[in-house]
């Protein structure tokens, strides 16, 4: 197989949420693997809200440019260091690595190297947005048939694998969107009661149709919709804070309100932080379970219709999943 002596990357240059601003595209000698390790080149890569706080500096604070950037990746090996036997040249895998998504080839120690049905953009969208939301759902909240699960941004990345996920646990869903091609997704999903917030006023309408609340939120909203959720919670409810991504281009906004245990004490509910990296041992059995169910048709992977191609296009992808234009999964191909 020719390989090229050098390949491009995105590095971020200067902390800023301003992702464009912050990034520039390099070109760098192509490594060879040395022993243990595969040299993989990248063919889709995920795009993801939290790209901005990672070129803003927040997920590694004391670290100074210039860094990789990029997350969820697949593609094929294209080469193998001394010792490798499990992989081979042609292999399709996939990789989770800070740094390694927004770049045409990256080297990596073949242990991180995740085989993969295919390097397809659909694939590409179950190994962050699929796993955090299965594991979430399943090893945090613990989701039970006759539940009531609302997820908020229900036709984004990850959002549409949480209206599927609780489905298939036997819960009763409902989603939040802000768009009429939104809402006609998730009712493909099966969402049992989808709330288009630009069309119904979301705050009147899940306080008269479910007073009760909801027994697991899967929220990433953040703001006024995660007041709101923490409101709604039921009795022993569990809140799943996935992210905030209302307030990733500012950075946080202050509140001034009552402390949060005054409504989490009266329902004996749980407010729970989700961060992806820190279930990596979950990863093993949960993404066999995902690609399984996506290939005998129990989990649909909907990945949004507009073209990126290169990394040229990665800022267009950011700003594009920022604006909410998406429907389903932001993928770049590289």
């Amino acid at each position: 197989m020719h390989l090229p002596t050098t390949y491009r990357k995105l590095v971020a240059h200067k902390l800023s949420p301003n992702f464009r601003e912050a990034t520039t595209i390099v070109e760098v000698p192509l490594p060879q693997p040395g022993p243990g390790e595969v040299l993989i080149r990248n063919r889709f890569a995920g795009v993801n809200a939290t790209d901005v706080n990672i070129t803003a500096g927040r997920y590694r604070p004391g670290q100074l440019p210039p860094f990789e950037l990029g997350a969820e990746a697949v593609g094929e090996v294209v080469a193998v260091g001394e010792g490798v036997q499990e992989l081979r040249p042609g292999d399709p895998v996939g990789t989770i690595k800070l740094g390694g998504g927004y770049s045409e080839f990256q080297c990596i120690p073949a242990r991180h190297a995740i085989p993969v049905p295919e390097a397809s953009a659909e694939v590409v969208s179950l190994l962050v947005s699929g796993l955090t939301a299965s594991i979430a759902l399943q090893e945090v909240a613990r989701v039970r048939p006759g539940e009531a699960v609302l997820v908020t941004a229900a036709a984004g990345g990850t959002g549409q694998y949480a209206v599927q996920l609780a489905k298939l646990a036997g819960a009763y869903v409902v989603g939040t969107c802000g768009t009429e091609a939104k809402a006609n997704l998730l009712r493909r999903l099966g969402c049992d009661r989808v709330i288009n917030y630009r069309q119904e006023n979301l705050t009147e309408v899940l306080r008269k149709e479910y007073p009760h609340g909801f027994d697991v939120v899967y929220e990433s909203v953040g703001g006024e919709v995660f007041d709101l959720c923490v409101e709604m919670l039921a009795r022993h409810g569990r809140l799943l804070c996935i992210g905030f991504v209302s307030e990733y281009r500012t950075g946080p906004h202050p509140v001034s309100q009552v402390r949060l245990y005054t409504k989490l004490i009266p329902k004996s509910a749980a407010v729970v932080g989700f961060f992806l990296p820190h279930y990596v041992a979950h990863f093993r059995t949960h993404l066999p379970r995902l690609f399984q169910l996506y290939r005998t048709g129990q989990l649909q992977v909907a990945i949004d219709p507009t073209p990126f191609e290169g990394l040229e296009a990665v800022p267009d992808a950011v700003e594009y999943l920022h604006a909410g234009s998406n429907v389903g999964k932001v993928v770049v191909r590289l």
